[in-house]
């Protein structure tokens, strides 16, 4: 995400900011370079790797918990560079026809989306496998991937003018379909960890509404607010997928959870608001759908109001210390961690605030913890499933036994799987790609 220029004579403020994958670290931008943070401990804010090798970075994505690390310049915004930050060398960079907007990544995928197409490279040897042209205007870069590689599947804005949603599988390299989700243009798309599930938000933000992946079918459909449209900035599900989180440029950010309420609930003692709710249910029946519809839709399951109110910041629903945490990076530089409660709900307690822009403790070595402990008690409920295969059933291809700069591979030599990047000897072919043509690739 690219946060707003800061104003002269200003605080400093972060160019950009991003979760990984799996919410196991923070990516930062700023005038000056960037910096990688582990997210494994709530009061210790471990700062994992810090460069001052290209300045005014506006997008900084890492792979999981890899040293992959991709970055864009606004002193090069055609420009995509690929590192591998713990060994200080370049694996690639790829220019484009005009700026790079946003990118995305997988185990199997790197995707880089301009304001009118949209590139798709294999990312064990960063090779373009697909150029998707004359997208509909995407002057924000919208777009989402899914982090479960054996799908890939990829949503992006099918108008300028609706809120269709396109959706392409990344592995098939197909069209897979498309999804009339809102009346107005999209503002916010997002896969859960399996891409099973897709939820999307227009520009008018008051309505949140969950797909099936990849037939399309409506699941939830949730109620942001009603009586003022607002930007939504971020959108996301937890790893389990029973809670989505969105947050706006107002105060007050939103958890829902993925339930569907059935008759075989609990007969609840009679009270005035029981009865009134009975009544209201009925109602329904015999109120237009459009109405009905609206009346139906769930609430915030949970919410947490911020000290500030019109910065952009975006969130992640995380487990950390073994507890459901809430993970507000805000544009002014600042890490908020809440704790949230995943049987009862309610307002989330603030328990830390991080400075990100200070000097962070350095911890190289602290990569394994960085996957998260096994969940206990109540917070069982929002444990991960994990989706990626040991690595001893992911093939990669390896730095020291594979290829020299500027070698060319032999296609059968290619890895028939992911790379496995979470292995310090795994490491993309560096390939001689300065200069390349992307837009040379197929055309959908």
């Amino acid at each position: 995400m690219e946060a707003a220029a800061e104003a002269p004579g200003a605080p400093a403020a972060l160019s950009c900011f991003s979760y990984n994958q799996d919410c196991t670290s923070l990516a930062i931008g700023t005038t000056t370079g960037y910096r990688l943070f582990s997210l494994s401990s709530v009061e210790q804010l471990d700062q994992v790797h810090e460069s001052n090798e290209i300045p005014d970075v506006y997008i900084v994505e890492r792979l999981f918990s890899s040293s992959l690390v991709v970055v864009v310049s606004h002193a090069k915004p055609q420009q995509m560079n690929v590192y591998h930050f713990k060994k200080g060398t370049e694996i690639c960079n790829y220019s484009y026809s005009s700026k790079i907007l946003s990118i995305r990544l997988n185990r199997q995928r790197l995707v880089v989306c301009l304001e009118e197409s949209i590139y798709i490279h294999n990312i064990k040897d960063m090779k373009l496998l697909k150029t998707i042209m004359d997208t509909p205007p995407n002057t924000t870069g919208l777009c989402a991937l899914s982090i479960n590689h054996a799908n890939s599947y990829l949503a992006y804005p099918g108008s300028a003018t609706s809120g269709e949603i396109a959706l392409y599988d990344g592995n098939t390299l197909k069209t897979a379909c498309t999804i009339p989700a809102h009346e107005g243009p999209l503002a916010a798309l997002t896969f859960n960890s399996t891409g099973s599930k897709l939820a999307s938000a227009s520009e008018k933000g008051t309505v949140i509404r969950v797909f099936s992946i990849p037939g399309g079918q409506k699941l939830y459909e949730f109620r942001r607010g009603m009586k003022r449209y607002v930007n939504i900035s971020s959108l996301v599900f937890s790893m389990d997928s029973q809670f989505l989180c969105a947050s706006s440029n107002t105060e007050t950010v939103h958890i829902f959870k993925l339930e569907h309420l059935t008759d075989s609930r609990p007969e609840e003692p009679p009270s005035w608001s029981g009865y009134m709710g009975k009544m209201f249910q009925a109602a329904t029946n015999y109120l237009p759908a459009q109405v009905s519809g609206m009346m139906s839709q769930d609430r915030a399951f949970a919410t947490v109001r911020l000290n500030i109110s019109g910065q952009r910041n975006i969130c992640a629903l995380s487990t950390i210390q073994k507890l459901p945490r809430l993970l507000v990076t805000t544009s002014d530089g600042h890490l908020y961690i809440y704790n949230l409660d995943p049987q009862d709900g309610g307002e989330c307690v603030l328990i830390k605030n991080h400075s990100l822009l200070g000097s962070g403790k350095m911890e190289e070595n602290k990569e394994n913890d960085l996957q998260p402990p096994v969940p206990q008690s109540y917070a069982a409920t929002v444990a991960r499933q994990s989706t990626v295969p040991s690595t001893s059933t992911m093939p990669g291809y390896s730095e020291d036994g594979g290829a020299l700069r500027g070698e060319v591979i032999p296609e059968h030599e290619f890895a028939t799987g992911p790379v496995c990047l979470d292995d310090e000897n795994e490491f993309p072919p560096i390939i001689l790609c300065r200069g390349g043509q992307p837009g040379k690739a197929k055309r959908s």
